[in-house]
């Protein structure tokens, strides 16, 4: 099987703690005011906090990661 390597790239995030004003991309729903974001697919996947909210490539759509994935694919750029 082939293998394949992540292109170096730098990304913006942020967490979405629940609480406060929500990150870029989180809408939520009515009436209930469940928090989701919409990906370049076109689906709504509903987040909690503590995840990773990130821009799709398109800069329109975001995607959720999980704090662990995030720890373990991503590190701070100074």
């Amino acid at each position: 099987m082939p293998r394949f390597r992540k292109k170096p790239i730098v990304i913006t995030a942020e967490q979405f703690t629940g609480t406060g004003i929500d990150p870029a991309g989180v809408s939520r729903r009515t009436p209930d005011s469940l928090p989701y974001v919409v990906t370049a697919h076109e689906q709504r996947v509903y987040v909690v906090p503590g995840d990773w909210i990130i821009p799709e490539p398109d800069g329109v759509h975001f995607y959720p990661c999980k704090p662990d994935i995030f720890a373990a694919t991503y590190e701070v750029v100074e």
